[in-house]
């Protein structure tokens, strides 16, 4: 039987460590690579193409959670971390499992288990997170940066440089600082991840940072645009403008 391949990214090597000691106990398991942070993990999978990888959540450089939502190649992950407030997004991205540090031998194996019958069987379903979790999780803090992939090129984007985000079908335009990028993402993710200080949703195809408004304007009869201090005109929904009301007070 042909072992599954099988690579490890954390940024610290005691947590390398037990996971290596503990697949010693699965025959089927080949380590093919290992990785201290992000960057080089997301080219190691791109160039080993493993079947399953233990990802970190916390390193340096790129999260866990931005690599796989950057990453082309598709390996089921099994995420191996410290804080359990990320793990409504980790089976977002469909993750196979959710390990908190530190797991049992049993724990670990179980997860194991699971992945490797997912491989072996080609099937594509998840199970959902209320299986996996003995508690449900609190919700994401807001996020601080954007990772968007252009060809081969990483693009970190500072929430900070966001000036609006734009529904186009199934990804949003991020219009920023720097110019603009393309995601394959929810409008709903933003507006559930970005500040809801900084941030309103103004139409059902808008989101846009507050101090990036400088007017609001009627347009025709109920409605109203919002003018923006780089020139920019954005329609304003009625559920919009009743968000603006209570965001700025008027």
């Amino acid at each position: 039987m042909e072992k599954i391949r099988t690579v490890i990214i954390d940024d610290e090597a005691p947590a390398r460590e037990i996971i290596r000691h503990y697949l010693k106990e699965v025959e089927d398991i080949e380590v093919t690579g290992e990785c201290s942070d992000g960057f080089s993990g997301l080219k190691t999978i791109t160039s080993l193409k493993p079947d399953l990888v233990f990802l970190d959540i916390q390193m340096p450089r790129l999260t866990g959670i931005e690599l796989v939502e950057v990453m082309t190649e598709k390996p089921e992950i099994i995420f191996t971390t410290a804080y359990d407030q990320y793990a409504i997004r980790a089976f977002e991205l469909n993750a196979v499992d959710y390990l908190l540090k530190p797991f049992p031998k049993r724990r670990f194996l179980e997860a194991v288990k699971k992945a490797t019958d997912k491989i072996r069987s080609g099937s594509g379903n998840r199970e959902p997170a209320s299986r996996l979790l003995s508690k449900k999780p609190d919700p994401e803090s807001p996020v601080n940066r954007i990772v968007v992939r252009k060809g081969n090129a990483i693009n970190l984007i500072p929430v900070e440089q966001i000036r609006y985000v734009e529904a186009q079908d199934d990804y949003v335009m991020i219009f920023h600082s720097s110019g603009k990028a393309l995601k394959q993402q929810t409008m709903k993710y933003y507006e559930d991840n970005l500040s809801k200080k900084d941030f309103v949703r103004i139409h059902r195809s808008y989101i846009v940072k507050v101090e990036e408004i400088k007017s609001i304007e009627p347009y025709g009869k109920d409605n109203h645009i919002a003018i923006l201090h780089s020139g920019d005109k954005l329609p304003v929904s009625r559920a919009g403008y009743k968000n603006l009301k209570e965001e700025l007070n008027f």
